[in-house]
């Protein structure tokens, strides 16, 4: 069986409860003490722990090093998986080695490239892997050139933050004019030029924007498990198109991302992303840390999680090969539960005023103090996805 293993995720996205799931289902059979810390005392993976606890705000990074030192020590955790703060923390790698904790994250070097995607894009065409043309912008007229160039050449032009995960702050570049097409139906990516330029010319800051063309499906996202020794143990790529989603071993997808995982050393859990540019596949974005859809895998019968913690504590796992590629599937959201949060009851000697149509309460006296509650518990729920294959 052997012994209890501590994981540590500290501020990290909803989605990671699925990585809890496979953990405890590991197919040892180890028992495993997941520990969680968060800002947001309504996160998912507070309540999927086993011992959460809020995180303090405001911490510098360094601040935050000694912070996540200390919550290691006594919590005598083993694996600890930064997404936080992750530069800060796997630069001091030798520290939480030395309070017996293994950091399930890529050295710092490969974290530090990966984190602007200008320096990440010059970074993997030295080693010969495609990328799409990019511009870096920080002001309206070096927009204005980017989008003009790539219109030229009969592409869409989109923006993103040249640092940046999840998607936040990307955006497609339209030449309509802003009108009630842009209101209609569920909001959209595409934005007028005009009310972009308008807002950069207005900005009392420059941005730094990584201009590229619209790259088309599909989308192909490469989970990678490579060794703290530099070797692949694992590359399956997740298939997304509108909906549907798949599996593939493509050696279109899956080579470059082992030549990616082995030149920059992306050790332990990394997610590679490639769409297409014309009729070649090239990187769009590189994660040193987990994908929120890594879960996904065990379709094909595979626990990634475990076999990332197992390297980390020092065991092999030989090569991890999908037994079979499930069929292709969906995703849906479902409710997760979140901690009960203890909010202090209200009193006043004022009633309030009724809402509209609703009658005013029956007045009486005031509970004793003796028997009136001194606390409520509230308990609500969040939703994170799940796949499922379609009937």
């Amino acid at each position: 069986m052997g012994s209890r293993v501590r994981v540590w995720l500290n501020r990290t996205y909803a989605e990671n409860v699925f990585f809890m799931d496979q953990l405890r289902s590991n197919p040892q059979h180890r028992a495993v003490e997941i520990h969680a810390t968060h800002g947001d005392p309504d996160s998912p993976v507070l309540a999927a722990a086993d011992v959460a606890s809020m995180e303090p705000e405001g911490l510098s990074p360094r601040a935050y090093v000694e912070y996540a030192l200390d919550h290691c020590a006594r919590h005598s955790i083993d694996v600890f998986v930064p997404v936080l703060h992750q530069a800060a923390v796997v630069a001091q790698r030798a520290e939480f080695a030395a309070v017996g904790t293994a950091l399930l994250a890529p050295p710092t070097e490969a974290v530090t490239v990966f984190q602007d995607k200008v320096t990440a894009y010059e970074a993997v065409q030295a080693v010969g892997v495609p990328v799409p043309p990019w511009w870096r912008v920080r002001t309206a007229e070096q927009l204005v050139a980017a989008v003009e160039a790539l219109e030229s050449s009969g592409h869409k032009a989109c923006f993103k933050p040249a640092a940046g995960a999840g998607g936040v702050g990307f955006r497609v570049i339209t030449r309509a004019p802003f009108s009630l097409m842009h209101l209609n139906g569920f909001p959209s990516p595409y934005v007028p030029l005009e009310l972009v330029v308008d807002a950069l010319r207005e900005a009392d800051h420059p941005v730094d924007w990584l201009v590229m063309p619209r790259l088309e499906e599909p989308e192909v996202s490469v989970d990678c498990l490579t060794g703290p020794d530099g070797r692949v143990r694992m590359a399956v790529g997740r298939t997304k198109g509108g909906r549907r989603r798949g599996f593939t071993l493509h050696p279109s997808w899956i080579e470059p991302a082992r030549l990616l995982a082995e030149a920059f050393e992306l050790h332990y859990l990394t997610n590679i992303q490639f769409r297409m540019y014309g009729d070649e596949p090239v990187l769009m974005d590189v994660n040193t840390r987990p994908a929120g859809g890594l879960h996904q895998l065990s379709q094909c019968g595979v626990n990634a999680p475990w076999a990332a913690v197992q390297l980390a504590l020092g065991e092999e796992t030989g090569e991890v090969v999908p037994p079979f590629l499930g069929q292709d599937y969906t995703v849906v959201s479902g409710p997760r539960p979140v901690r009960a949060v203890s909010l202090p009851q209200q009193r006043t000697d004022t009633p309030a005023a009724p809402l509209p149509g609703v009658p005013a309460p029956t007045t009486g006296p005031a509970p004793s103090p003796a028997t009136e509650p001194a606390s409520t518990t509230v308990t609500v729920t969040a939703t994170a996805g799940a796949a499922i294959a379609p009937a």
